[in-house]
């Protein structure tokens, strides 16, 4: 049996390192314009929510009028849409900006997963809460 010596595949370009998080940050920008052209406000404009139309409102219910409203720089509005979508928001610009800078520098982070499990542990449970909240009479203010 003869060894057979495989060279290893040449590092990435910078140029190819950032095709994923420029595509999904142009993405999601082609989104948030659309999202404040075409207004969420008025029923129907962007179709129906199947969990709304049964009239409970899920965690994301009430998302896209808080985006529309935050492209107004109506923050009251937008919290009053969805608080979480508003405050995720933030959260996300900053994971995708960090994600972009790490691909620029060609770094590469390794989180296992008993050092993030914590967090989305409690996100999930924020959004148990949030799910119940807004569907029941304490938490009514919370609906969109």
């Amino acid at each position: 049996m003869t060894a057979v010596f495989v060279q290893p595949a040449p590092p990435a370009t910078r140029g190819r390192r950032m095709v994923a998080p420029l595509t999904t940050i142009g993405a999601l920008s082609l989104a948030t314009l659309a999202l404040r052209l075409r207004d969420p406000h008025e029923s129907g404009s962007w179709g129906y929510c199947p969990s709304g139309a049964m009239g409970i409102y899920c965690p994301g219910c009430g998302g896209l009028r808080a985006v529309n409203d935050l492209t107004h720089g109506d923050l009251g509005a937008a919290l009053s849409s969805n608080i979480v979508v508003t405050v995720l928001i933030p959260v996300a610009v900053a994971f995708l900006a960090l994600w972009a800078v790490d691909r620029w520098r060609g770094h590469q982070r390794q989180l296992s997963w008993s050092r993030y499990k914590p967090v989305v542990y409690a996100l999930v449970t924020v959004l148990v809460i949030f799910t119940v909240m807004r569907n029941t009479g304490p938490g009514a203010w919370l609906a969109p």
